[in-house]
């Protein structure tokens, strides 16, 4: 198998749940204004007021990915102008950063979903077709210890990580409304399960007792996930093409072909105001 050293950030959402947030937050008056002007990847956190995406790309490059594309709206220069920043100050010169822009279909007025970011990047950059790489989202701070796993040599062409319910530390309320893994004696996927009957959550438990969750990071052969990308039905209720239906359609057509990396951690969501208060990074 070919070695994964390339990593896609989706960076290319309104960012809709955090504006909401900000009209009623008390954060900073100044953070507040910075948050509403930009992604909130870029949103400047914790003492040393850097962006999560800062972060994000930290702990990649320390993971030994060499590439980034970085998945954005066509009003982007915010994200040009934080790169060119870095590079300035000697910062991140290790790594490629490669930017992608996330079209908005004339007949829509938001991005067409996480699906199709993947296919533009593939589509925009066919290289990546011809090599495996990891997909995670611009808002989650995934740890060093995640993304080297998903460059471990295996023997199929697709991985997720699983990530057990009980070592993330949000409120149960938001817990309960993240997709549940059903998960194979082997550690292969067999389906994600989407806002799961609460009474019928226990029987996915794996071997170890614990329930897994997806939180958004998988690792795919690009060629073979290309096709489910571009026939990816958009969903009824959000009107999005979604990444992990995508990945529930290549599942069923290719049973055995996606293992599942379980890891117990936290990991740190920028999804409302809120959570720009409890990031701690420094």
């Amino acid at each position: 198998m070919i070695e994964n050293k390339a990593l896609l950030i989706m960076a290319g959402g309104a960012s809709s749940r955090m504006k909401r947030s900000l009209k009623n937050s008390t954060i900073n008056t100044a953070i507040k204004k910075q948050a509403e002007a930009v992604h909130k990847s870029l949103i400047p956190l914790g003492t040393n007021q850097r962006p999560l995406l800062y972060y994000l790309i930290k702990n990649a490059t320390a993971a030994g990915y060499e590439t980034i594309y970085l998945i954005t709206s066509s009003e982007n220069s915010a994200f040009h102008n934080q790169i060119e920043a870095w590079k300035t100050q000697n910062i991140f010169t290790n790594i490629t950063i490669c930017f992608v822009i996330q079209y908005v279909p004339e007949i829509r007025e938001k991005p067409l979903g996480t699906a199709d970011a993947v296919q533009q990047t593939l589509e925009q950059y066919p290289e990546l077709l011809d090599t495996t790489f990891t997909v995670c989202n611009g808002d989650n701070l995934y740890s060093t210890t995640v993304f080297k796993l998903l460059r471990t040599s295996r023997e199929v062409p697709h991985a997720l990580i699983s990530y057990a319910r009980s070592g993330l530390a949000f409120s149960d309320e938001r817990i309960s409304k993240f997709a549940v893994m059903d998960i194979d004696s082997n550690g292969f996927l067999k389906n994600i399960i989407e806002k799961p009957d609460p009474l019928e959550v226990e029987k996915y438990k794996d071997s170890t007792d614990e329930i897994r969750v997806s939180m958004n990071i998988f690792s795919f052969n690009g060629k073979l996930l290309y096709p489910y990308l571009k026939s990816c039905p958009i969903h009824p209720e959000r009107n999005e093409k979604e990444l992990p239906e995508a990945l529930r359609i290549l599942n069923r057509a290719n049973p055995n072909q996606t293992i599942c990396l379980p890891v117990k951690e936290h990991l740190p969501d920028l999804t409302s105001a809120e959570d720009i208060k409890k990031f701690n990074v420094d």
